[in-house]
């Protein structure tokens, strides 16, 4: 008599692999918690915590050669240098304003090799991805990264792996502007970054609209002389994520 189709080898199969893949796929994804709020105070040295005098002053999603110029020449025009967290895509297709960027002063910082969301577990692909954006930066710039933040801030646990094998030290935010929504404008983002600004806080926007809103980085360029206002007005400095000091935690 032949196997019922109820019964079969292959669903017997699909039945015991099933639970295990529940619980990888859990493994993977569990460690994006930190995305939240809560979790973040609970790790201050993953959120960017650091000297309570100090601001750290951080951008994603670049290069773009449309926009990321203007924010340079914002930042000279204030005195301010800052941390750019960079898609190794984007720096070999416009190595001109990553030459530029570290030119005037700021750091660089890996954001990973595209901005990609990582649903499904992929720990080789993870750490090849992370060990090419940083090799990128290193090769066109001579200057080894030190900081990774994953597109999202959704740090599975293969991109924490990743970053440890990258020689790079996560790090996410006390404090962003929502800039990356269309109706963002430069009062929203300010209001925004100064409701989470604390002194030690690392603060997120965005120096392109490659990954948001068509045009959104006008508004955080119009924030960004409030924004550093505010930071000077309460007494903080403003500056890369190097020298703030940031807290011994999760690396």
């Amino acid at each position: 008599m032949g196997t019922s189709s109820g019964h079969s080898p292959a669903r017997r199969t699909a039945a015991v692999l099933a639970p295990a893949a529940a619980v990888v796929a859990a493994a993977h994804i569990a460690p994006a918690v930190t995305w939240l709020p809560v979790a973040r105070r609970c790790l201050p040295g993953l959120a960017g915590a650091g000297h309570p005098g100090h601001v750290a002053l951080t951008f994603d999603d670049g290069p773009d050669p449309g926009s990321t110029p203007r924010f340079l020449d914002a930042l000279e025009a204030l005195g301010v240098r800052a941390t750019f967290f960079v898609l190794g895509d984007g720096v070999v297709r416009h190595p001109a304003v990553v030459c530029e960027t570290v030119r005037r002063g700021h750091e660089l910082a890996v954001h990973g090799w595209s901005h990609d969301r990582p649903w499904l577990p992929g720990p080789v692909n993870d750490v090849r991805a992370l060990l090419r954006a940083a090799g990128a930066v290193r090769e066109l710039t001579g200057r080894t990264p030190l900081w990774y933040r994953p597109p999202y801030g959704i740090l599975t646990s293969g991109r924490w792996a990743a970053a440890r094998t990258a020689g790079l030290r996560p790090v996410l935010w006390t404090a962003w502007g929502r800039d990356w929504t269309g109706d963002a404008g430069p009062e929203s983002v300010r209001s925004t970054v100064a409701a989470g600004l604390r002194g030690g806080g690392t603060v997120l926007l965005h120096d392109t609209d490659r990954m948001s809103a068509p045009g959104c980085w006008r508004a955080t360029l119009g924030a960004l002389p409030g924004i550093v206002h505010d930071c000077r007005a309460a007494g903080l400095s403003v500056g890369p994520l190097t020298g703030h000091g940031v807290r011994n935690g999760p690396a």
